[in-house]
Formats: structure tokens, C-alpha cells, sequence
């Protein structure tokens, strides 16, 4: 291995670089190459044979190639994380991650493919030229509103699933959170109001799928206040939004749709002020998700709310969509799905929620290394598959 290049950007004592050197990706053969007989079963001349079947069978690429069990993890590197747009070459290492978390919780081969942004029809275009090698495409970190238009394109072109997580492992997982933490305060998933602060890919998600798990109300607001009939200035996602959501006709700002609310959802980053906070309803529920920065700090909610939950894996309650995503991808390979329907995502979110039998203020979801989740999640998405 040559000299590994210096920077004064990195301190190669640092724990955090010293486990990226090289990548968290490496290849593995699951067939034995130990002599010219092997040679001849897994390449030339014996590799023909498998190929012709194919040509003649397509279906039959997913029994006898990877393509059974892989995942393309597919971004442009132009919403990662909290970082924003810092393009595929450091898009890669969060790729490599969420790879690394698909194999060890679902057992799903993933192969980051971060490739240079471009306009939306570019970018579907690329993905669906690759698409033969995958079963699945995983999108990530692109930004919004693209995403959308994005998401949607892929699924019409494709027959294999494609799944957004920044929206709809976000949604699942704060759905299954909610689940529970209506039961903690007593109240009904019909009857409480949610306000969400953030009107993004994951914004969109998680007001979308609380609607479709009946929630009594849902109010949405951007940085520049409530998506509601006041509105003018409203891109098309949304106004589409704007259209399904406030059914009370709130306007103004965060605080005011904040007034008499049960449950906020922060999903936009900046700082949610304590004095918007009192305007909540007793035994109210924050799930402040911004990573690493919560929209409120724990410390914080926990003077204004009954159930607090972040992103963060030091407090508790960690909305993370590592429940979602593995357990998802699982099922959706293992049943042949061509598609992950809204039913699916609603199973996945009622999946989760049920391995938490007993919730408290301190667990409304299960924990991330809880072996149980990947399992319990594909058996319910599994189950519903067209």
C-alpha cells in the first residue's frame, strides 16, 4: 500500500479517521477459487452456460447473481447529512456507512454509487442504465425539491423498488415513535395535532404518512411560517402539501400553529424558542430530529413535553432510520416486491412500534441493536408485497 497522503485538515490520531482509512467496504467471493476445476465452474467456460440460461430467462438473474441480494445506495452528494452540498467524493464515506448498516442488521449487500449531480431526467436517466445490476435503489442525500421528482420517475421506469430514506425512513420511524408516545400521554393518534417544522424530503414524508395513519390534524411550517391559505409564494410539493394538511386554516408563524398543539416534529434544523414551546398543550410530545443539533435540546423539551425524542444515539428515544431501512430492503428482496407501497411503509411503522410492548417516556422505540427489528420489519413488509 503506498504512502497514505497528508492533510493538515486530518489528525491521523483522530479515532474518527483512523477507522475510514481505506473505506468500510471491501468485496468478498462466497464461492472458493482453489483450483483450475473451480476455475472452470465460476468463470470460463462453465460461466456460459449460467449466462445463456439468463439471456433466455432474465428472471433467473435473480437466483443465480448477486443481483438477488444487492442494493445500489445512490446519491449526489447535494444534502448530506447537515452538511449540504458537499458533493460525491464526500458523499462517499456517509455512502460506505450506510452500506456497512445494511449488512450488519438485514444481511443486504450495498454498493454506494455517488455520482456527479445533473438535472433530474440525468440523473434518472444513470440510474436506470445501472439498474440491472441491482434488486434495489436506495436514494440518499439528494436535495430537495429534486428528490421528489426523482423518486417518482425511478419508480415509474423501474421494477425493482426504489426507496428515498431522508423521507421515508424518516416518516416510518417517527410514525412508530409517535405510536407509542400517544400512549404514554394518553391521548389518540385521531385526535392529537401535529406540527411539523420543516417542509423538506423528510418534512413532506412524515406529514404524509401521520395523515395516512389517521392523525387528527397535521400543520406544517417552512422558515417562512404556516403552509396555509395565506400562502403564495409556495413551491408545487408544497402546495401540494398545503392541500391535504391544516385542515383548521392556521396562519402565521411556527409558534402560532404551535398554539394548542400535542406534538411537534422538527425536521428542518434551527432553534424552536421556548416561548413557542408554552403555547403547547399539556402532556405534550417533542421529537426535535435535526442532527447533530436538535431543534430543541433535550435538556430543554423535557420542561415543555411528557416524550422527548432526537436523532441523537446519547439521549434516549433515537429516531434513527436504521429501524426502517434494513428490515424494509429484507423483505422487499426476499418477496420479490417490484415496488415499497404506502401500505408497506405503514406496516413497517406499526412493526416497529409493536416491539415495544410496554412504553414509558424513555422508550417509545425499540433500540437500534435490538436483533429483533430488521426481522419484524421485512416479515411485515414481506407480507404486503404486490
Amino acid at each position: 500500500m503506498s504512502a497514505l497522503p497528508t492533510s493538515q485538515l486530518v489528525d491521523p490520531r483522530d479515532p474518527v479517521f483512523r477507522a475510514h482509512v481505506g473505506g468500510k467496504l471491501g468485496v468478498h467471493a462466497t464461492s472458493e477459487l482453489r483450483d483450475a476445476a473451480d476455475l472452470s465452474l465460476l468463470y470460463t467456460p462453465g460461466v456460459a452456460d449460467v449466462s445463456r440460461a439468463i439471456a433466455a430467462d432474465p428472471t433467473l438473474a435473480a437466483v443465480y447473481t448477486t443481483r438477488r441480494n444487492t442494493v445500489a445506495v445512490v446519491s449526489d452528494g447535494t444534502a448530506v447529512l447537515g452538511l449540504g452540498d458537499v458533493g460525491p467524493l464526500a458523499a462517499m464515506p456517509v455512502m460506505e456507512g450506510k452500506a456497512v448498516l445494511f449488512k450488519h442488521f438485514a444481511g443486504v449487500d450495498a454498493v454506494p454509487v455517488c455520482m456527479e449531480t445533473g438535472t433530474v431526467e440525468e440523473i434518472v436517466d444513470a440510474v436506470a442504465r445501472i439498474a440491472p445490476t441491482y434488486g434495489g435503489i436506495n436514494l440518499e442525500d439528494i436535495s430537495a425539491p429534486r428528490c421528489f421528482e426523482i423518486e417518482r420517475q425511478l419508480r415509474e421506469r423501474l421494477d425493482i423498488p426504489v426507496f428515498h430514506d431522508d423521507q421515508h425512513g424518516t416518516a416510518i420511524v417517527a410514525l412508530a415513535a409517535l405510536v407509542n408516545a400517544v400512549r404514554v400521554v394518553d391521548k389518540a393518534l385521531e385526535d392529537v395535532t401535529v406540527v411539523v417544522s420543516g417542509a423538506g424530503a423528510a418534512g413532506v414524508a412524515v406529514s404524509r404518512i401521520l395523515l395516512a395513519a389517521g392523525v387528527g390534524d397535521v400543520v406544517v411550517a417552512d422558515s417562512r411560517g404556516v403552509l396555509g391559505p395565506d400562502r403564495e409564494d409556495l413551491a408545487p410539493h408544497k402546495a401540494d402539501l398545503a392541500a391535504v394538511t391544516n385542515r383548521r386554516g392556521v396562519t402565521g408563524t411556527l409558534g402560532d400553529a404551535l398554539e394548542g398543539a400535542d406534538v411537534l416534529v422538527g425536521v428542518s434544523g434551527g432553534t424552536v424558542p421556548e416561548r413557542d414551546l408554552l403555547r403547547m398543550a399539556p402532556r405534550a410530545v417533542i421529537f426535535a430530529l435535526a442532527n447533530p443539533d436538535p431543534e430543541v435540546h433535550p435538556s430543554v423539551a423535557t420542561r415543555f413535553a411528557e416524550v422527548v425524542a432526537t436523532g441523537r444515539s446519547d439521549f434516549p428515544n433515537q429516531i434513527n432510520n436504521v429501524l426502517a431501512f434494513p428490515g424494509i430492503f429484507r423483505g422487499a428482496l426476499d418477496s420479490g416486491a417490484r415496488e415499497i407501497t404506502e401500505d408497506m411503509k405503514l406496516a413497517a411503522a406499526y412493526a416497529i412500534a409493536g416491539l415495544v410492548e410496554e412504553p414509558t417516556a424513555d422508550c417509545v422505540v425499540p433500540s437500534v441493536f435490538d436483533e429483533r427489528v430488521a426481522p419484524t420489519v421485512a416479515r411485515a413488509v414481506a407480507a404486503l408485497a404486490p
